[in-house]
């Protein structure tokens, strides 16, 4: 099953947990576009707050522990045995975050808004303002679902295999960097930037293009494949991109802000 949903299939969907997880980087927050208006039923999801912990040495986004995570899915009425479907306003960046945040703590049935609030909008479906009403969920939050790497592993797989670096090409050649105090990539990472997985629109491409943009950058059958960013947000966009390119990937959750925190680590530019 494709981990993306169309607008007329999650219309056409009675038992389904919606959460809006709109979210930018700087700001503003995401709840106040969630106030404008979202689609009926949905829950706002905090990416800082619900699918993270706080900042510091493991990266600008870690991973939450699974009792904050369970808290905080059981909040916004995420069960196990219901289907979860995640949004944004457009291109699914932190949208992925919830849908690999989720797979990862062991929930088998979520999927992503191809395109988000503006696909559904521009289907003519209805957008409401009223905040939903909740019934706490059931989920049970257990680690493993997904894989990960550390530190270590992901300067390992730079070298045995591909690692992808989902971060804008200008960062990647370390020419500037808005938010981390080091600018450059992973030494022999692969510059992959998320910007080329959708359509103008924010919907991502076919299977059969983002396999051959993969295959193109050394991810082809046999050979291990993970990715980063800058905090493990944008770099779950490239998972979920390969996901629907049917090529398995690991995440490096801590990413650059990870990577930067250990001044030993090397640098690489260009």
């Amino acid at each position: 099953m494709s981990p993306l949903i169309t607008p007329e299939e999650l219309a056409a969907l009675d038992d389904v947990t919606v959460l809006d997880v709109r979210w930018r980087l700087g700001g503003p927050p995401g709840v106040e576009s969630y106030q404008e208006g979202h689609i009926p039923g949905a829950v706002f999801c905090d990416l800082d707050a619900d699918l993270a912990s706080p900042p510091g040495p493991a990266g600008r986004h870690p991973l939450p522990s699974p009792e904050a995570f369970q808290s905080a899915m059981r909040r916004l009425g995420v069960s196990g045995s219901r289907t979860v479907v995640v949004y944004d306003e457009a291109d699914s960046t932190s949208a992925a975050r919830a849908w690999w945040t989720l797979r990862y703590f062991g929930h088998g049935d979520v999927r992503v808004l191809d395109g988000g609030l503006r696909a559904w909008a521009q289907a003519a479906l209805p957008v409401v303002k009223e905040t939903a009403a909740v019934t706490p969920g059931d989920f049970t939050a257990v680690p493993g679902g997904m894989p990960v790497l550390d530190a270590g592993q992901a300067a390992d797989l730079a070298i045995s295999g591909v690692l992808l670096d989902a971060r804008a090409a200008e960062r990647y050649r370390g020419e500037v960097e808005p938010v981390d105090p080091v600018a450059g990539h992973i030494p022999g990472a692969v510059s992959a930037p998320t910007g080329q997985n959708v359509e103008p629109g924010g919907r991502f491409h076919a299977k059969d293009f983002l396999r051959e943009r993969f295959n193109t950058l050394g991810a082809v059958d046999g050979v291990p494949v993970g990715a980063y960013c800058g905090s493990g947000v944008t770099a779950a966009h490239e998972l979920l991109a390969l996901e629907v390119a049917g090529i398995p990937a690991a995440l490096y959750v801590g990413s650059w802000s990870n990577w930067v925190a250990d001044p030993t680590r090397p640098v690489a530019t260009g």
